[in-house]
């Protein structure tokens, strides 16, 4: 009698690589957080925008033991508490990559960190030639960000006409990107600091450090001094959300035993599953077996890949999405279009995405490559640099919740709004006909 072969993929699923499932990971998302974007500027524009905007400015309070208490507005429940989930995923992915990824190798990481210093520099000052002098000239920063699940969003749809390490380098440039994005936050955009609270939360990353050092590996510890950190940098003055980055930053990276052992504890486990009789439901041997595997294979993986995985959907389709309502609703319907389109920081926004982005990363990198310092990825040609230069404009998530740092009035942070909705538009526009071309240009 012939034996049937099943096969695993449909039982499991498919085995993908890191890479693989940070893509798919990521495109899922950009494709959420477009959806929900226009979700809110649909229900701002029905409900209008003074209406959209008092309901996140609603106050919420949570009171502790004592009479301590913190009270914000949803709007600030969302940028500087779930923000901080997202920017704890930032500090992660910037962790992972400069450990294994593009930025470990300094002669790898020469070309996308000198693109995201073009990247940043460029687009500050285009903008602050729009706004030099004027109340708007706090806003530089806003044109400086990428958005990673955009850009790459728009980079993996198009993948049978890319070269594979082009997504590499525009991720790779995405991450330094959003670690100069952070610094320039922490620096440029704390206005004052309470220094007992400063100091509290040194010494809450030290005692993070401390378990870091002294091989604690499971995440609760982490996440009580986490959340103890996050408090202390609130009330220090410094934005709420450094704290995800400085939390990410301690956590470790190294694995409690090799991935060597689980292959040998994997060929134990075998014998002894061809050996063990099944039994009732609740006393099967073979399910004891299973989670001592499940138990083995968490020993092999580090924190920090624990945490990534598991805090990365949560970010992409809830953290994001709830930001993106929060943050992204605009009255389209009671913009005056003249006036908008006139204005220095609609304008400086705009131009510093479409132009500063491409120009600075365009010529940043074409600097190092013919210093010597950098050499284009295999396979990668300049009209493919200079395509993924485009996208680089799509500044969406970092940029708005940059301009709610910048400006304290509301109209200019919806004027840099309609600048970052309308350039990062049109950066997707052209980058994605660019590299459409370089594609069929290609094949010709």
């Amino acid at each position: 009698m012939e034996q049937r072969v099943y096969p695993l993929e449909p039982l499991f699923g498919r085995i993908l690589s890191p890479f693989q499932q940070f893509l798919r990971r990521t495109t899922a998302g950009g494709i959420v957080l477009i959806a929900t974007a226009l979700v809110a500027l649909a229900l701002a524009s029905l409900l209008g925008g003074e209406a959209w905007h008092h309901f996140w400015e609603q106050r919420l309070g949570i009171r502790f033991a004592g009479e301590t208490r913190i009270e914000l507005s949803l709007h600030h429940w969302v940028n500087d508490g779930l923000m901080a989930l997202f920017f704890l995923l930032v500090g992660l992915e910037i962790k992972r990559e400069l450990l294994v990824g593009e930025l470990s190798s300094p002669r790898a990481a020469a070309l996308p960190v000198a693109a995201a210093l073009g990247g940043m520099v460029v687009p500050a000052l285009v903008y602050a030639a729009f706004n030099a002098g004027t109340p708007g000239a706090s806003g530089w920063g806003i044109p400086m960000a990428t958005d990673i699940a955009f850009a790459v969003g728009i980079l993996v749809l198009l993948a049978w006409r890319v070269p594979k390490n082009l997504i590499l380098f525009l991720m790779a440039l995405a991450i330094a990107d959003d670690l100069g994005a952070v610094l320039v936050i922490a620096v440029f955009y704390t206005p004052a600091l309470d220094m007992g609270a400063f100091w509290s939360a040194c010494g809450l990353l030290a005692a993070l450090a401390l378990l870091n050092r002294g091989g604690i590996r499971h995440p609760l510890p982490y996440a009580l001094l986490g959340l103890m950190l996050w408090l202390a940098v609130l009330a220090s003055g410094v934005h709420a959300t450094i704290a995800g980055i400085l939390l990410a930053f301690s956590v470790p990276a190294r694995p409690a035993q090799p991935i060597t052992r689980l292959a040998a504890r994997m060929d134990e486990l075998r014998a002894t599953l061809g050996n063990a009789r099944s039994g009732q439901a609740g006393d099967d041997p073979r399910i004891a077996i299973a989670e001592g595997l499940e138990r083995s294979a968490a020993l092999v993986q580090s924190p920090l890949q624990r945490i990534e995985h598991a805090l990365t959907p949560w970010v992409s389709f809830a953290v994001i999405p709830v930001f993106a309502l929060a943050n992204a609703g605009i009255d389209l319907g009671a913009v005056a279009w003249r006036e908008a389109l006139a204005n220095p920081v609609t304008l400086g926004v705009m131009a510093g995405l479409v132009l500063g982005k491409f120009a600075g990363i365009g010529v940043f990198s074409w600097l190092a490559v013919k210093s010597g310092l950098a050499r284009l990825p295999k396979g990668v040609g300049w009209r493919h640099l200079l395509g993924a230069a485009w996208l680089g404009g799509i500044g969406f998530t970092m940029s708005i919740f940059i301009s709610q740092l910048a400006f304290t009035e509301l109209a200019q942070v919806e004027q840099a709004k309609l600048g970052i909705l309308l350039g990062s538009a049109i950066a997707a526009a052209i980058g994605l006909v660019w590299l459409i071309a370089a594609g069929r240009g290609e094949r010709r």
